[in-house]
């Protein structure tokens, strides 16, 4: 699938990458964002193109836009991680969300890519999550950057699984956190098991890395009613309006360029 928002004379052009094909979750989370971001592209006058087709991860095809997204996944193939990595060095923007940061040796995305696991997100492979799918009080860590200025201090993040990561990202002098979980949201998540539930503790969800023009979101996942076999959406990523405004200003920001 391959698909264009007509525009006349973008500001600038966005590729979203993604798969689609595993939790029912993350595939519920990809169409709906490629529902929502043409709607953006449209009164914001970018251009959104999206594709499941990884070999695009070339320099030719990467040539045409000023912003990647990762809406799912990652590259596995040597040659699409090495046109990713040299588009990020050369200025390029990059915008991940919830599974594009996952590995997890055992598991089918191990973490067999140094430089995206551990120098450029930081985060090294992931720690656990919690369950279920829930809301969030999301505290603001740092005001200066186009994606957060405009935000409250606190704010109420669409239902998502959190996700805990290997490294502290606070330890990190190129990662400026930019949210974390807000202590008033715990206990956070329902279980059933324990440690699907957070008590207390650190936990970045949105940061950026000093030395390269991107910003992850841990947001992506919908709960979905799985207990019933219906695999229908109980809730959605976008439609939250802190949430939807702090991720627009992000891509506009990193539409901008160099």
């Amino acid at each position: 699938m391959f698909n264009a928002s007509a525009q006349k004379k973008p500001r600038f052009s966005v590729i979203a990458f993604y798969t689609a094909l595993h939790d029912q979750a993350h595939i519920s989370f990809v169409h709906e964002a490629n529902r929502w971001f043409p709607k953006m592209a449209e009164k914001y006058h970018f251009r959104y193109d999206s594709t499941n087709n990884w070999t695009n991860l070339n320099p030719e095809f990467l040539k045409q836009y000023q912003v990647v997204i990762f809406l799912d996944t990652r590259p596995e193939e040597p040659a699409q991680r090495q046109a990713f990595e040299q588009y990020m060095k050369n200025g390029g923007g990059w915008m991940g969300f919830h599974f594009s940061a996952f590995a997890l040796t055992p598991s089918t995305y191990p973490q067999n890519w140094d430089w995206y696991h551990n120098e450029f997100l930081g985060s090294g492979q992931y720690g656990s999550n919690t369950w279920r799918p829930t809301s969030a009080i999301l505290r603001v860590e740092n005001k200066n950057y186009p994606t957060t200025k405009k935000l409250p201090h606190t704010f109420k993040a669409s239902p998502n699984e959190w996700y805990r990561w290997e490294k502290d990202l606070r330890q990190n002098p190129d990662i400026q956190i930019l949210c974390a979980i807000d202590s008033s949201s715990f206990p956070l998540g329902t279980g059933p098991k324990p440690n699907e539930i957070w008590h207390s503790g650190y936990y970045p969800v949105v940061w950026t890395n000093k030395n390269y023009r991107m910003v992850y979101f841990n947001m992506g996942h919908n709960d979905i009613d799985y207990e019933h076999h219906t695999n229908k959406d109980l809730s959605q990523t976008f439609g939250n309006p802190v949430q939807d405004k702090m991720i627009i200003e992000t891509l506009l920001w990193l539409g901008k360029g160099k």
